[in-house]
């Protein structure tokens, strides 16, 4: 049986039948084509699948559909504004964060909830934030430089 979910996603409402067994990543990758989110480990230890649910950051391969239901869900799609990316984004691409990019849209996700929650945090601080988030390119210093630099710190 299929439930009605309405959520903002991205900044637009959405309404769309549900599961009660689909998970956030399911019903965003497969009924709403949002590939930004991807399927990496399935168990929550690699962080592929980050998305924001009501600005916190949550592997949306563990939280059922269900939770979203009145809920702001914001992918790396909702970060860029009239084709401009945001700060973060940018960021990433000037200090070489970006390599596969397999990881970068939940890497991404999870600084911007960092940095809305404190914006001059700690390289220590950075560090714990994208913990969760498992990266097999860039060896993690890029990606704590970028962060940093948007937070006033110089590492």
């Amino acid at each position: 049986m299929k439930h009605v979910l309405s959520f903002t996603l991205n900044g637009s409402p959405v309404e769309v039948l549900a599961k009660p067994t689909d998970t956030l990543l399911d019903l965003l990758r497969e009924q709403l084509d949002v590939m930004s989110p991807k399927r990496g480990c399935d168990e929550g230890d690699c962080g592929a699948c980050t998305v924001l649910l009501d600005d916190k950051p949550v592997n949306a391969c563990l939280i059922l559909a269900a939770k979203a239901h009145r809920k702001k869900v914001i992918t790396i799609e909702g970060l860029e504004r009239n084709g401009e990316l945001h700060a973060i984004q940018e960021a990433f691409v000037q200090y070489g964060a970006v390599q596969c990019g397999f990881c970068t849209p939940g890497m991404i996700l999870v600084a911007k909830a960092l940095l809305d929650q404190n914006p001059h945090p700690t390289e220590e601080q950075i560090r714990k934030a994208i913990s969760g988030n498992l990266c097999r390119c860039t060896g993690y210093q890029q990606i704590v430089e970028a962060i940093s630099s948007l937070a006033g710190i110089h590492g």
